[in-house]
């Protein structure tokens, strides 16, 4: 017979224990682990992992979390993928100070309300709501102007859902998507994008028939001429050299007695 726990764990999700920290880890104390992975675990309750004061980098993606309190103490935490769980808040990592990086895509974050306790985060350069590749959203990502209001409310951030809003390259992004805008079918009644029209006439590239020439004639024939007269010379070269061999080796041998 299974032990009661474990059925119980079984039926209500994994929980963060220091017995799992340090096996994913490898690390003895949980002070000591700076970088942590917990992707689909099955986590539902984060347990002791406030316990790990120097963690850096964290990974808790592809779970069934639904709040993140004990992440609150995180103080050095820098990277934080939170991707495909079920939280319909962020309100713990207002007091992680260092945070950079963020993707909490796949969530069940409504609105702009709930990024709201991101704005103290001066340090938050990437955030991600949104991953298309991965089929993962959030549902304040439907609203016409979700990216305007998470730049208005998060002005320091330089890339949303992988794209760079701000810094070196930014005004690229923004070609890049007006372009894409440009392309797509658009329902309305409004005027058609012109048909492109090709660069240079019909026939430019077409190769032209091969032009007569007497000046190329003329070369050609002279080249023959010359090439013949080679060849007569040749053919004079060996008969001549034919000749000497002949006549410098006699056709019986001599006999001298002594």
């Amino acid at each position: 017979m299974e032990p009661r726990g474990e059925k119980s764990g079984e039926a209500d999700g994994v929980r963060v224990t220091p017995q799992l920290l340090k096996a994913r880890s490898g690390e003895f104390a949980l002070e000591s682990i700076l970088l942590l992975k917990l992707q689909g675990l099955g986590l539902v309750d984060l347990g002791c992992l406030g316990e790990c004061l120097g963690l850096e980098w964290l990974d808790l993606s592809g779970n069934a979390l639904t709040q993140l309190g004990p992440l609150a103490s995180l103080r050095q935490l820098t990277v934080l993928n939170v991707a495909n769980n079920r939280l319909t808040g962020l309100e713990p990592l207002a007091s992680c100070e260092n945070l950079q990086s963020l993707n909490a895509a796949g969530n069940l974050l409504a609105g702009p309300g709930q990024l709201q306790c991101l704005v103290a985060l001066r340090g938050l350069e990437r955030l991600r709501l949104c991953d298309p590749l991965a089929r993962l959203s959030n549902p304040l990502c439907a609203s016409p102007s979700y990216w305007a209001s998470v730049r208005e409310l998060l002005p320091g951030l330089k890339v949303i859902d992988g794209e760079r809003v701000s810094g070196c390259g930014s005004d690229f992004y923004q070609l890049c998507r007006d372009l894409d805008s440009s392309l797509r079918p658009s329902s309305g009644s409004g005027p058609r994008a012109v048909e492109a029209q090709p660069w240079v006439e019909p026939g430019y590239w077409e190769s032209w028939p091969t032009r007569s020439s007497s000046i190329l004639e003329e070369a050609c024939r002279q080249f023959q001429d010359t090439l013949q007269e080679c060849h007569d010379l040749d053919r004079q070269a060996r008969d001549s050299l034919a000749q000497a061999e002949q006549a410098l080796s006699p056709a019986r041998a001599t006999s001298f007695v002594f």
